[in-house]
């Protein structure tokens, strides 16, 4: 199994764990400390080690990050994260804070106490967040204290190693394009500009650049390293040699100079001397590498990190791939929800869920010899009143039946050499209510919205975000998260800098992939969400029309209960397109599914309404 459900942290470890770092306040000149989800390489997910939030506060979600103050702590978490907060920490020491709509700096600029000095671990900041900060803490006469060590780490007696997980070569047929080239483009752009160097900080970025992947991270398969590249077409990569077997050394040797990551920052100082400009993502690189630049008489330019645009534009070879994953992981969904319907209601748990899907992807990839790798993220499994949870994650303690009568919502994912997968399935458990069926309806009016949608060179995740909300806002409903985000080649399921969602200003492209999943929330009773991946289409001629237009390639492929559609709230063109999506589903995915049964479920389950 690539998945626990321990339960990792309690909500009564936070208050002692709050007094003792609040007992260091002093020693330190400090009247605050900033705990970010982040690690030292600014992730989304990270190593068992840098879970340092989930260990203080007992929240758990992927986004978010708690302000200690002497009298007040705060965890700030966005939308996804409101209910699960509640849940996961001592309502008595913290106070809910808004990720979104209030950050920490926002709430400090308002409401920080005069003279406030907070302390934050430079190795886990960016400088792009640490330039807010400052502004804000200006504003309250207040200043920032970059610490030469993180308190929590010192009070965390039993905090895990960090992590040495394998390297492994992506082979160019599964790349699309040599690491060389790479590289090489990325020195071009360099010289072009005038620049001596540039430091990659982002792991997703140097698995992209030197074709290779990791395991040290769960579900994301990047290595955490870093690498400087230079002007002259050299690079320098910074990564432990115990995650390097023979294939992977080999493979480096020909593309980059191989050092300890300790001996990061004195490189960097000597490629900063004599007013060296070296470019820096300062939203993806951790402010103590930017002083590094600037005390050795550096210039820091602060530029995109030049693989993230590439890197979201999947090529040719990567996108066949990725269809590929998604055509064999819709065998192993079909499976599952066959063997779902077959069960008694009330005799499956979410546990069990969970562990017979994971199940039934390493069997697909066995037979069709593309292994199951990982999976891409915990699976959400919430049954009933679970499903309201948005980013639910089971444990032993919280485990329920899935019982007649309710919605069940399955969102997981896959990681196979080939691709990334991420799919939400909301299916009935039983006769379910006629307003489930409602909402449920509206949110697949969404999902069909996006997935047909046309539109000019030039537009954003925010201008399309409202197609997928306008059926819920017509009823007086919404919900709290963006309706799509990027996602990897065999990568990170969570890829920027591609969105859809309100804030999102960048341009979609032809080759980025997205998620398409708006949903539906209420809490305590039950919620429902339907996920598929597209990608952005080359611009194409639209007959009578004046603009060639883009759109959308549907990945995913997997029946949509159809019992919970109510098919007089379907246009014609939705209903058709419903139906049209059914028909592929099983023309793709029949000639994978020996089982007679299976292929008669699936037979039912992509009929025409």
């Amino acid at each position: 199994m690539f998945q626990s459900f321990d339960t990792t942290s309690s909500p009564a470890s936070g208050p002692s764990r709050v007094k003792a770092l609040r007992e260091r306040f002093d020693a330190l000149g400090i009247d605050g400390f900033l705990v970010p989800r982040a690690d030292e390489y600014q992730g989304e997910y990270v190593p068992a080690s840098a879970e340092r939030l989930s260990w203080l506060t007992g929240f758990t979600g992927s986004a978010g990050m708690a302000l200690i103050l002497r009298s007040q702590a705060i965890v700030f978490v966005d939308g996804r994260y409101t209910t699960q907060l509640v849940q996961q920490v001592d309502a008595a020491t913290f106070t809910p804070g808004d990720l979104v709509g209030e950050p920490p700096h926002s709430w400090i600029a308002a409401h920080a106490p005069k003279g406030l000095r907070l302390g934050i671990d430079p190795w886990l900041h960016s400088g792009a967040e640490v330039k807010r900060l400052t502004a804000a803490l200006a504003g309250r006469d207040g200043s920032l204290v970059m610490l030469d060590h993180n308190p929590l780490d010192a009070i965390w007696q039993d905090r895990p190693a960090e992590p040495m997980g394998a390297v492994a070569v992506q082979q160019e047929a599964h790349a699309g394009k040599p690491a060389a080239d790479k590289i090489a483009a990325i020195a071009q752009g360099l010289a072009e500009k005038g620049a001596h160097a540039v430091l990659i900080a982002d792991p997703s970025s140097i698995a992209w650049i030197f074709n290779v992947r990791g395991a040290d991270v769960p579900h994301t398969p990047h290595p955490l390293a870093r690498a400087i590249l230079l002007a002259d077409g050299t690079a320098e990569l910074f990564i432990d040699a115990h995650k390097l077997g023979p294939e992977a050394a080999r493979h480096l040797e020909g593309l980059a100079r191989r050092l300890d990551p300790a001996e990061l920052a004195d490189r960097l100082a000597h490629h900063a001397k004599g007013g060296a400009k070296i470019h820096v993502d300062a939203d993806a690189t951790s402010i103590a590498l930017t002083r590094v630049i600037e005390e050795a008489g550096g210039v820091v330019v602060e530029a995109t990190d030049p693989a993230r645009l590439p890197r979201a534009i999947k090529n040719a070879v990567e996108l066949r791939g990725s269809a590929d994953a998604h055509v064999q992981d819709g065998a192993a969904m079909v499976a599952f929800l066959h063997w779902l319907d077959t069960q008694q209601p009330g005799t499956v748990s979410e546990i069990k869920a969970v562990n017979v899907l994971e199940a039934f992807r390493a069997r697909v990839g066995e037979s069709l010899q593309n292994p199951l790798k990982d999976i891409s993220f915990d699976t959400i499994s919430g049954a009933g009143e679970h499903g309201a949870i948005m980013h639910y994650r089971v444990t032993t303690e919280t485990d329920r039946m899935l019982l007649p009568g309710e919605l069940f919502l399955i969102d997981s994912g896959a990681q196979y050499i080939n691709g990334t997968t991420d799919i939400t399935r909301t299916v009935a458990i039983g006769a379910v209510p006629d307003e489930q069926k409602k909402f449920f309806t509206l949110v697949l009016k969404g999902m069909i919205a996006i997935s047909l949608a046309r539109f000019p060179k030039g537009s954003r995740g925010c201008d399309l975000d409202p197609l997928a909300r306008i059926a819920l806002w017509k009823a007086g409903a919404d919900f709290a998260h963006g309706t799509g985000h990027g996602v990897g080649a065999y990568l990170s399921v969570h890829e920027g800098p591609q969105r859809i969602a309100r804030l999102s200003t960048q341009e979609l492209l032809p080759g980025m992939i997205l998620s398409n999943e708006p949903g539906y929330y209420r809490p305590g009773s039950f919620g429902i969400r339907i996920e598929n991946l597209v990608y952005v289409t080359e611009l194409q001629a639209i007959a009578g029309g004046d603009l060639p237009m883009m759109g959308f390639e549907t990945l995913t492929w997997c029946p949509i209960d159809r019992r919970l559609v109510v098919k007089a709230l379907l246009n014609e063109e939705e209903h058709q397109w419903l139906d049209a999506y059914h028909q592929t589903v099983r023309a793709k995915l029949s000639p994978l599914i020996s089982d007679r049964e299976v292929l008669a479920w699936l037979e039912q389950a992509t009929q025409p309404l």
